[in-house]
């Protein structure tokens, strides 16, 4: 579980680091790695995610938390901006203002997605999952702390002073991971929370992936490194099962 817990605060981290080192006004490479992350995240939300919420008792019900996790994402999204699948915004109105509800957009975001890294009995293939899971969320993350922190720069003019910020963004997945797991455990594990828990964030996965999905080609055109990108997201998703 802790493992969890480091994985997704120092991916955040580092890939806001990055932001020293890349020129944010040039993100060509963002796109494969939107991707491959879009392949892996869908790929897992099928075989996974919502295979294990509809074998619980709470099934029936799971459709009904899957389209409130889609259709809240997109209601997160007009404050986030896109910002989690990987939208760098250069326009400059409003600078030197926090972008509070951009960042409250994505706390909201990452902390959902941590909630579900439960490793327990009594949550079925989860605990089978938990690093799968770990992965996709872990990869997501990247595109999207890539993004925050280049919207901080651009409003804040400082890294300094976008730091805490992008260390809040790191510190929402893993604030998640505990509560689920040491905090609200026994209600998790009892009746239907968890199943529609597990709901909520597949129908968030499937937005986030389809979109980015869609967005990586919106010319339609064969386009051979995401082709490749998006295939490796699919298969290493398939192949977790075996590891």
């Amino acid at each position: 579980m802790w493992f969890a817990v480091s994985t997704l605060f120092f991916t955040v981290l580092g890939a806001g680091w990055l932001t020293r080192l890349v020129p944010t006004a040039r993100t060509t490479w963002l796109k494969p790695l939107l991707a491959f992350s879009g392949a892996y995240l869908f790929t897992l939300t099928i075989t996974h995610l919502l295979p294990e919420a509809l074998a619980t008792p709470a099934g029936h019900r799971i459709g009904y938390f899957v389209l409130a996790g889609f259709f809240g994402q997109l209601v997160l999204e007009v404050f986030s901006q896109g910002v989690e699948h990987g939208h760098v915004h250069h326009h400059t109105e409003h600078a030197g203002q926090v972008p509070f509800l951009l960042l409250f957009s994505l706390v909201v975001h990452s902390f959902l997605e941590g909630s579900i890294l439960v490793k327990a009995p009594g949550v079925g293939n989860i605990s089978q999952n938990f690093y799968a899971i770990v992965a996709g969320v872990a990869l997501h993350h990247i595109p999207a702390a890539f993004a925050l922190m280049a919207a901080l720069l651009l409003r804040l003019g400082s890294f300094g002073r976008a730091v805490p910020y992008l260390v809040l963004f790191a510190l929402a997945g893993p604030a998640g991971v505990i509560v689920s797991n040491y905090v609200v455990l026994e209600q998790l594990l009892q009746g239907g929370a968890y199943a529609a828990l597990l709901g909520l964030v597949a129908g968030n996965f499937l937005h986030v992936s389809t979109t980015i999905l869609f967005e990586t080609s919106p010319e339609h055109r064969l386009n051979l490194p995401k082709l490749a990108a998006t295939l490796l997201g699919m298969l290493l998703a398939l192949a977790m099962d075996w590891v």
